[in-house]
Parts: structure tokens; sequence; C-alpha cells
């Protein structure tokens, strides 16, 4: 770190006040890399100059000049509000209790605090004159090269003041070309990937599900600048995602003079929201990295900065696992899961958990027809309980986990027959169901409470449950409410509900750990990634389709929160037949799970998982702790590569795969950019009786692996390997 770095930051440990008396200041948050610059002009508007490159000395935007014309609206704003003189999308849309749509913000005072040896916090305060104030949070994590933002909107006033648009951050970016990477998808297709080329108008990236938000869109994307690739090494890239679990938009606006201003956060679809006197709404954060090195280091950044402040206590490397839903499905009783628990125990896996199906008694949850709300342990299949279960798999040396869907409900129960009033309806229209279930209502207090409850009695039931899946089916249709007054704030009072209930369980159960399954990736993002341990990346075991899915997911979330499981063959979702070895090569990349029947695997099948759960957890703490490379792409190759290396750079594991037939010409070479240069490394195949790679058990310099790489013998669809690197 520079001279000057070091003297910033020794005077960022005191809290600074500032006030609009001078005539032009700068204000900067700052990265050990990177920097955002904003000014207060002479009228009190707060600009944006910059998000880059660190920059020492914000003073040199002093006097900057834009040459803009006057015609063309203002420079660009930090947090631009509707009104005066700006006519783009704006991140603050609100009406006055006189009916005015105008809102002019402007600069009041900042304050810059410094929380920690890493972390730096800075307030600012914008303010309209007819009562209505909003503090921009800039929280800057310097290791990480990340940014969050958001903005604390407070009615100041005398009325009731109604906000339409309340996005978390307003990011200008100039650039000569700005090419999008983003994800979109279905149920057992999650986190696809398309690219393209922004032009001038609006590109918008939204979800209006209210629940499993992410498994059509995802609130996250990277733009590569100056280009029309995308490239994993080169270039200067900006990558975000918004930490939250409900509606969202993403906006990129490119204007008449070429910039993209980038709107994140709430959708304002139907979400009015009536701000009351004295009360202040706070939006979810905006995350920010920017890499100078391709989107590689843009996932690097993300990476980090998740494991160290976005995830839910990621000190936690959650077990490999068997889950009973594809081997037993609805069909199970006691016998099956204490069996299936030897086999755990047998096949060197660490936690058995028991999916959908183990309660209701006035209607037995014998399939998803009914009996969802009732969370009473079935008499019939299990009379032993759940807690017999619970001892059972601690007595062998296995942790236990169960299935729990609280948020929703069949017509066909007696919950929904004594609670009507809690599902989510709209009044007068008929109630749809998805999956034959209802949604409840998390805006009413009384449903949280009852949600709460459901994962309290289950941990009080079986004290000895280490884990929980928690899984939600279905997204809003028709909504309403029976308790809200105010129907626009349901799609944010929902979200605000659904987080109160897991403080409470956070508070009460530290130390369990929670996966956020929603339908598979329905919960896929940092706003969920707050309170769960891990997320089922989607439905879809099957390990071709597993391919797209996980290189897309971890493009922005780190694969220590990637659940993804060996299944049975024909799979049971695509029909598709893949050889066990490339089924566990792929499970492996991520939280290495099984989801099938062990008693319907032959002696040879079984072997060979055996041998690979073992090689998995010698090398896995790289999986959950080490820098991601990605060494060639699904989309651009007929191969897919992936290796996470150690942050010393003394240890790595490579993946490889053939997704499609190369015929006898057309071999992969594979450059292991994550390696030091300088070291030597031995190379071997695991889980193979003879390699692929000429090279296995052999060491080679460092400069070759990373300069010239390896050549695996990898020609036929599902071909794949796994080597393990260790410095010499």
């Amino acid at each position: 770190m520079s001279a000057k770095k070091i003297l910033i930051s020794i005077l960022l440990t005191l809290p600074v006040f500032m006030t609009a008396r001078a005539a032009e200041k700068q204000i900067s948050v700052n990265t050990d890399d990177l920097s955002i610059i904003l000014s207060v002009d002479k009228s009190g508007q707060l600009l944006f100059r910059h998000f880059g490159g660190y920059i020492s000395d914000p003073d040199c935007f002093s006097g900057f000049k834009s040459y803009r014309r006057s015609d063309y609206g203002t420079d660009p704003l930090a947090y631009p509000a509707s009104g005066g003189r700006y006519f783009n999308d704006a991140a603050l849309s609100v009406e006055f209790p006189d009916g005015d749509l105008n809102c002019e913000l402007l600069y009041k005072s900042h304050i810059t605090e410094r929380l920690d040896d890493n972390v730096t916090r800075t307030e600012i305060m914008l303010a309209d004159a007819k009562g209505l104030e909003v503090t921009l949070v800039y929280t800057a994590y310097e290791k990480e090269n990340v940014i969050t933002a958001h903005s604390e909107i407070t009615n100041t006033g005398r009325k009731p003041v109604m906000l339409r648009n309340y996005y978390s951050a307003s990011l200008p970016v100039i650039a000569e070309k700005y090419y999008l990477t983003h994800f979109y998808g279905a149920w057992a297709m999650e986190m696809q990937v398309d690219r393209e080329l922004l032009t001038h108008g609006s590109k918008v990236i939204e979800s209006k599900k209210g629940v499993r938000t992410t498994h059509t869109e995802n609130p996250s994307f990277m733009l590569s600048l100056n280009t029309e690739t995308f490239d994993e090494n080169y270039g200067e890239v900006i990558a975000g995602a918004l930490a939250w679990s409900g509606n969202f938009k993403l906006n990129f606006q490119i204007d008449e003079t070429d910039r993209l201003n980038i709107l994140a956060g709430i959708n304002p679809y139907a979400s009015e929201y009536r701000l009351e006197k004295d009360r202040t709404f706070v939006t979810p954060d905006m995350i920010f990295t920017y890499s100078f090195a391709g989107a590689g280091q843009a996932s690097r950044n993300l990476h980090d900065w998740a494991r160290n402040y976005g995830l839910y206590d990621s000190s936690v490397m959650c077990p490999t696992l068997l889950n009973s839903w594809e081997g037993a499905y609805f069909d199970f009783d006691t016998k099956t899961i204490t069996d299936m628990i030897d086999d755990v125990k047998d096949m060197g896996l660490e936690l058995f958990v028991l999916d959908d199906g183990w309660f209701g008694n006035k209607y037995p949850r014998n399939n998803d027809k009914q009996g969802l709300g009732d969370w009473d342990v079935n008499r019939s299949k299990l009379p032993e309980g759940i807690a017999y279960l619970g001892d059972y798999a601690h007595e062998k040396g296995v942790r236990f986990g169960i299935w729990i869907e609280p948020e929703m409900v069949n017509p066909k129960s007696e919950l929904a027959e004594r609670h009507p009033e809690w599902v989510v309806k709209a009044e007068g229209r008929p109630v749809t169901t998805i999956r034959n279930q209802w949604l409840l209502d998390l805006t009413n207090p009384e449903v949280q409470d009852f949600v709460f409850g459901v994962f309290d009695r289950v941990m009080q039931e079986a004290p000895t449950i280490d884990y929980i899946k928690w899984d939600a089916n279905r997204h809003v249709e028709s909504f309403g409410s029976e308790y809200l007054d105010k129907q626009s704030h349901f799609w944010v009072e929902y979200v605000q509900g659904f987080y109160s209930v897991l403080d409470r369980i956070r508070e009460k159960y530290p130390d369990v750990i929670i996966q956020a399954c929603s339908s598979g990736g329905g919960r896929v993002e940092y706003g969920a990634l707050k309170y769960f341990n891990e997320v089922w990346t989607s439905d879809n075991t099957e390990a071709l389709s597993r391919v797209r899915i996980q290189y897309g997911t971890n493009l922005i979330y780190p694969a220590c929160v990637t659940g993804s499981h060996v299944s049975a063959v024909p799979n049971h979702q695509t029909g598709n037949i893949t050889p066990l070895k490339f089924r566990f090569d792929i499970a492996c990349a991520g939280r290495l799970g099984l989801e099938l029947q062990p008693k319907a695997m032959s002696a040879e099948e079984r072997d060979f998982s055996k041998k690979a759960i073992a090689s998995y957890k010698e090398y896995r703490d790289l999986i959950f702790n080490g820098d991601l490379y990605r060494l060639a792409s699904p989309y651009d190759s007929d191969y897919y590569a992936l290796m996470y290396v150690s942050k010393d750079k003394k240890r790595a594991v490579v993946f490889a795969y053939c997704i499609r037939y190369q015929g006898r010409a057309l071999l992969p070479l594979f450059r292991l950019s994550g390696l030091d240069p300088a070291l030597d490394y031995s190379i071997k195949e695991l889980n193979v009786d003879k390699s692929c790679f000429w090279g296995s058990g052999k060491t080679f310099n460092g400069d070759f692996l990373v300069n010239h790489g390896i050549n695996p013998k990898l020609g036929k669809i599902y071909d794949s390997a796994v080597f393990y690197l260790q410095a010499e």
C-alpha cells in the first residue's frame, strides 16, 4: 500500500463530518484498488464522477467540466430523483402530500467512518425542501475490492409521502462499448448465461414473482467494458448483485451522450409505498466490484466478499450428504430411512437428509396433493418419530437433517381448514394453486409466528437435527393480503416478514445448517444467503445439465454454497444416462451430495463412490475456500474446465469435462492460470486406474503449467478428469 493510502487509512479511523458550506467538495469511497468519487457542485447537487481504478487525490476533480449541454439534462447524479431537470429513469420517484411529483435532492452532510481494519462506511445525507431525506450508504471492503450501496429514505414532513421508485443504487458508467452478461432460465435449467452488446435505450432484467424470484432471472450481472467479447483474464469488468429475496429490477439505460446508467433495487411493480411521518425505508444492498483482469477476477472478488461478509457463517463446511428424495420420494417407512443412514455411514458420507413425506395424519403426506402445513410426524410411516431417526443417525456417527416447507399449505390440510385467512389471495378472485399448494401470507405477524413455530417445533421434537432443507415450491399469483390495509405494500412486506422469521431462527438456532431450496434455484441471491449456509442449485441433478447451471451460478456465487448431487440413471429429470464418474466429477466441483437409493447401486458403483467421496474430502477445502479459475467455458468450447487454488497457491484441484464428441483429432489444452509460475507442482489424476494425462504422477514447473498447460485425452462426450496439484 502506498504512503498516501496509508495516510488516508489512518485519517479514516476517525469519523469525518462535512456540511454544505463549501462551494464544491469531493467525496471518495476507496478499496485497495478501486475508488468511487462523488462531487458536490455549487448548487448542492451530488454528482457521480468516477467508479474504477484507485484515485489517491479526489480533489483532482475540483473544477471538473463534462461539457455536457445544459439542454441534455444534468451531469450524472449519484442518486437521481424524478423531476427537476432529470429526465431519464430515476432511482427515486415520489409524490408529496400536495401532489408534487418532482423531487430535488441536495447535499446536506456526510460522514466517513472506519468500522474495522478492512471496512469503511460513508453516509451522505441529501434532502428535498418539502420534507424528505435520503442517506446514501456506501460500504467499502478494501481487500475484497467490493463496495456495497443502499439508500435510507426518511419522511421528515408532517404527512405521508408516496414512494413509487426506491432503488438501492444508481451507477453511471462511461465507456465506448458495454457488453452485458446476465442470467435466465426456468425450473431445472437455472442460471443460463446470456450475453449481449447494449445499445441505446433500456435493457431491463426483473422478476415479479415475489417468491422463487431467481428461477427465470437473477439479480446479478457482469458488464465488460470497451469490448464485444467476454473474457476470463483480460479487460475491465464491473460485476453486481442485489441482496434481496423478492421482486427486483436491474435497468441498464444508455442515453444520448453514450453514458450507461445502471439502476438496481426492489422492483417498483405494484409496490407504491406509503411512507409515514418520521419513518425510514431502508433499501437492500447492491454489491459492486470492478476488475481489471477480466471476469475471473470479478468472480473472485465477489466470492471473497461473500465468504467473509455475505454468507451466513461461511466457516462451516457443509457436509457431504445423502438426500432421500430421488431415492425414496414419498414411499418410505422407518426401515427405509435407517437403511439409508446405514448406507451413508458405509459410503463415507457425513449427513443424511429426510426429504418430503414425513408428516401429516388426517391428510397424510403420501403425495404432493395434501398434508402440507400439518407438521405432525406421520405415525403410520414413522411410528418411532423423528427423534428416533436423529438418534439412530448420531449413534452411527452420521449427522441428521430434515425437509420443511413452512411458507406453504395444501388446500387439503388441517391448516387451510383452520386458517383460510392466512392464505395469499385477492378478495373476490380465485385462489390459484401451483404444485397443489397455496402461499401463506408472511406480511401477517401471526403467520410469521406460525412459520417460526414450524422450525422451532421440529427442532424441539428432535434436538439431534443438524441440518434443515427449507423449500418453497411456488411463486406468487393473484396477490393480496387480508392483513394489509395497503395492498401495494405486499411485495415488500412479505420479504421483510420472511427476513424477520429468519432473524428469529438464527438468534435461537445459530449453529443449524440451513439450505435455501426453492424448487431448486429459486432463491440463489445474497439476500437469502445472509441466513442460509447453502442453496440447492437446481432440482435438475443430471450431470450434463449441471455443467451450465453450475458455471452460471459460480460466476457470481461461490462454490461453497452450491449444492451438487450425484443421482441415478436414467436421470429422473431428463432421462439422460451418464457415466457414474462423470456424475461424480461434476458434483465434486460444488458441495458434494448423493440423491439416489444406494441399495440400487452395484458393488462396483459403491466401491467407486467410496473412493470419490474419500478423495473429495481431502481437497474440498479448496472448493470451499480457494480461488476459482475458469479454464474453458461450456458456452464457448466443447469442454468445461475449472480449477480451485489455495490462497497461498501451494495446492489446487482441476476439473475437466468433455461435453460434446470431439472425434479423434481434437484434444484440449488447459492453461492453469491460477498457479504460481515460480513453484514446482506434482500433478495426479484422482479416482482412476489409468490416467488420461501423460503427465499424471510427474512434477512440473509452475511456468510450464501456467504458460503452456496440460492436455488430457478427453475426446468423447462424458470423458472427465480430476487432477490434484501440490507444490513441492
